[in-house]
């Protein structure tokens, strides 16, 4: 099983990345699960036309219990992707890290992965920082890769090494490594030559480089991802072309 977790600075573009991505593996033909690690629970947004699940927190404070199946949390979207939602806490009242460890540990008493015997899964995850809960798919060991989303844009690359520098402390205690750096095209002056910059110097290569695209404006706004809405598009191909290359070295 190929698992990643997708990483970057907040509103760089990584639940589109991830979704787009999730797309693209299971128009290869592989089974996915994706799970949006993030309280604004709209990381499968694109892959259910606009109609995500009930994440996990909310059914808990809505039912005063935990989900009894999968189904409860969980739907399927395109390709038959599996999508599920940590959400998070009231706003302004518990922490959204804490949110995401039980919402683990809920999958593992639910017995996800063993029912759903997925190919690939994907973890798109909030923030700048990789700390507490937002850690957990690295530090629980769920993820063996993780790749971080970046423009050219400085606090872009700001966030990208602090994300970097979290995921290299944990080196040592045998968990994921950085895979490498997904480029998310925002236009700014020399954009991938001051990501290649950042990249070498971390002994880092860019895995995936994504055009910035109207396609993928257009096919949102209809709840679509490219791969759905637009598979013949050139930034379909490469979302395509960055999952083929993910299980190609997974099986090497």
């Amino acid at each position: 099983m190929l698992s990643i977790a997708i990483y970057g600075k907040g509103g760089i573009g990584k639940s589109t990345i991830t979704g787009n991505l999730a797309a693209a593996f299971a128009k290869l033909g592989k089974k996915v699960i994706q799970i949006g690690c993030d309280p604004k629970a709209d990381s499968t947004f694109n892959l259910l036309g606009g109609q995500p699940p009930m994440p996990v927190m909310n059914f808990m404070r809505e039912y005063d219990r935990e989900p009894e199946t999968m189904e409860e949390i969980s739907k399927t979207g395109y390709g038959g992707v599996v999508c599920i939602e940590t959400g998070g806490p009231t706003p302004g009242l518990g922490c959204a890290g804490r949110g995401i460890i039980a919402t683990f540990s809920l999958l593992e008493d639910l017995q996800v992965f063993d029912e759903v015997k997925p190919d690939v899964v994907l973890y798109d995850v909030l923030g700048d920082v990789v700390c507490g809960g937002f850690a957990a798919p690295i530090r629980e060991g769920y993820a063996d890769k993780v790749l971080i989303v970046t423009s050219g844009e400085k606090m872009a690359l700001y966030a990208a090494n602090n994300i970097y520098m979290a995921v290299k402390n944990f080196e040592d205690r045998s968990y994921a490594s950085v895979y490498g750096i997904v480029l998310n095209h925002r236009n700014v002056d020399n954009e991938y030559e001051k990501v290649k910059t950042f990249a070498d110097e971390r002994g880092l290569k860019i895995v995936g480089d994504i055009p910035r695209s109207q396609d993928i404006n257009d096919c949102e706004d209809n709840g679509m991802t490219v791969i759905e809405g637009r598979p013949d598009c050139e930034v379909s191909k490469c979302f395509l072309k960055l999952a083929q290359k993910l299980l190609e070295e997974q099986n090497a």
